[in-house]
């Protein structure tokens, strides 16, 4: 068998199984077979409980690594607000930085639905602003009424932002409270414009009825 050192750096060669049993008895160290599959089998002289030990905490390293992140979604309305928009784009940016995938969901509401185009060249738009900081998936496609597709992050050495965190109506993520495993910026967006946004796809070209003005007081008798 191929022998190396405690330090894994240093190898006493290929010796016979007793004279490697010895060595790692001398030394008070046990004689681990780490490489069985190997031709000759690869043996290490360790302490065995420290080398367990540290087998364990690489391996769940590892499980955390490959685990990952989550996935989270962010719903975009067609013509969305720039301001809101800003807002979205910088916690999709976020959960990149964090190492989550992002859904994105573009959704068409009422008569949008005839200018489909108007969807994809969002598309485009988020694709391009979220560039630095991950790669797409699952490139932009109709699903019913909506536009989906997935990004996931860069290694992190690779990510740059193009948006800061410090915008008004962004939270910063330390300061974000999770409830039962929610994560309040993938809240629905837009919900104070589904009103606005109800009225004008029933009723296109209408516009708001102007508030009656207040009727004039008549003056008060002059006192005598």
């Amino acid at each position: 068998m191929r022998v190396v050192e405690e330090d894994g750096h240093h190898q006493l060669g290929v010796i016979p199984t007793s004279q490697a049993i010895r060595i790692a008895k001398e030394r008070g160290l046990d004689l681990v077979e780490v490489a069985p599959n190997a031709d000759p089998p690869v043996c290490k002289i360790v302490n065995y409980g420290k080398y367990k030990y540290i087998q364990e905490k690489h391996k769940k390293e590892a499980h955390k690594h490959q685990k990952g992140g989550k996935v989270k979604e962010m719903k975009f309305r067609i013509g969305i607000d720039p301001h809101d928009y800003l807002i979205k784009i910088t916690h999709a940016e976020d959960f990149l930085a964090e190492g989550h995938k992002v859904r994105i969901q573009l959704q068409f509401r009422g008569r949008q639905m005839a200018h489909q185009e108007l969807g994809h060249l969002l598309a485009k738009k988020i694709k391009a602003d979220l560039l630095t900081m991950g790669h797409v998936d699952q490139d932009p496609r109709m699903a019913g009424r909506n536009i989906n597709m997935q990004l996931s992050p860069l290694p992190e050495r690779q990510r740059q932002r193009k948006f800061k965190t410090h915008l008004k109506g962004v939270t910063e993520h330390k300061d974000i409270e999770h409830h039962e495993g929610h994560d309040p910026r993938e809240d629905k967006h837009d919900e104070h414009d589904d009103h606005h946004d109800d009225h004008h796809d029933d009723h296109p070209g209408e516009q708001p009825a102007q508030a009656a003005p207040p009727a004039e007081t008549p003056p008060a008798p002059a006192a005598e």
